[in-house]
């Protein structure tokens, strides 16, 4: 049986509420959005003005998927990732890439699990934030075995390590490269 977008999003928000996630930037919401906030650029709170208003931070969120390319949003704590793959596994979900992005003004690694479901066109997006000093996150590949080659390739350019993987050795770098090149602050 293939599962509802609203569906996902109940599973998803009920792991979120008991493990007590911290939200991140926010996205456009179209369910579950909280009344907006109003909030105001440095430039703006010194000249007295306030910005529009924003909707707050949510950490499930299904969004406009012609704009996104996605249609649902989900952000969870680290240690939630197996978990969350065993969601989607379970949901007959398969995984298309993982990638890392760096955060470096906020110290820290955000690591970005796409998953699409063959028999539909749904699209689920799984995020979470590690520390950039010590970017370190569980594999998925025991659930997923594909991921082998993603977490490798993000650790390779991101020097994110994947716990519990069985051969983070490069995939596309040089064997002795202690560098990461997609890192904001590589230098060549």
């Amino acid at each position: 049986m293939i599962p509802s977008l609203e569906q996902l999003a109940e599973r998803f928000s009920r792991l979120v509420v008991t493990n007590a996630v911290p939200s991140r930037s926010p996205l456009p919401v179209t369910t579950g959005s909280a009344p907006p906030v109003a909030v105001a650029t440095p430039a703006a709170a010194a000249a007295g003005q306030t910005a529009a208003p924003t909707a707050p931070p949510c950490p499930v969120q299904t969004v406009d998927y012609p704009l996104k390319g996605y249609h649902l949003d989900v952000s969870i704590s680290p240690r939630q990732v197996v978990l969350a793959a065993e969601i989607l596994d379970q949901n007959g979900f398969a995984l298309d890439t993982i990638t890392g992005v760096d955060w470096i003004a906020q110290n820290e690694m955000e690591v970005v699990y796409d998953y699409f479901h063959p028999l539909s066109v749904l699209r689920v997006v799984i995020r979470t934030r590690i520390r950039r000093d010590n970017p370190e996150i569980p594999t998925i590949s025991p659930v997923f075995p594909g991921a082998n080659w993603h977490e490798r390739e993000t650790h390779d350019f991101f020097g994110i390590r994947f716990s519990g993987h069985p051969d983070l050795t490069p995939l596309l770098l040089p064997e002795d490269a202690d560098y990461h090149p997609l890192r904001k602050d590589f230098t060549a």
